[in-house]
């Protein structure tokens, strides 16, 4: 009978290794590529959920006499953390609603914006309208949420009217 050792040979062992590096090599790829995806459709959503919700607030809750919207029935939206009254778990550092009132077309000009490190082309491909522009800030009235680092900003722009 052969004495023969108990276990895996060097060559099997290697051979498993080879095998399992090979997968995760292709492996790897897609699924950064998935995770670039969904980072890019999560800001492509927030900037959506941000430019209805302050439609909707202006529609709802009415403008003050300088056109500036209402948080709700006594207050404007003043402070920078107001955007978070917009959108839940949106965060006032890397996302900005700015806006103000066109008298030239009698509307509210809105730009939603954010300042997160995504592909614009993936998240564009999401929403359509969404450009990458370096903000202007001086062509809105009102800021809410971020109003600095904003060169080369994500930016989707409309207009609505309120009645």
């Amino acid at each position: 009978m052969k004495n023969r050792k108990r276990g895996f040979s060097l060559v099997e062992l290697l051979i498993v290794l080879a095998v399992i590096a090979a997968l995760i090599a292709t492996i790897t790829p897609v699924a950064l590529n998935a995770i670039r995806k969904s980072q890019a459709t999560k800001v492509a959503q927030n900037i959506k959920t941000l430019a209805a919700a302050i439609e909707n607030a202006a529609y709802v809750n009415g403008v003050t006499t300088n056109n500036e919207i209402k948080r709700d029935t006594d207050n404007a939206f003043t402070a920078t953390t107001d955007i978070e009254f917009l959108g839940r778990d949106i965060d006032a550092d890397s996302y900005g609603v700015w806006y103000s009132w066109d008298d030239a077309n009698d509307r509210f000009s809105v730009a939603v914006l954010t300042n997160e490190t995504v592909d614009a082309d993936t998240a564009a491909s999401v929403l359509d309208g969404l450009t990458t522009a370096n903000m202007v800030a001086s062509e809105y009235s009102f800021t809410l949420g971020i109003n600095a680092n904003t060169s080369n900003a994500l930016v989707y722009t409309f207009t609505f009217d309120v009645y």
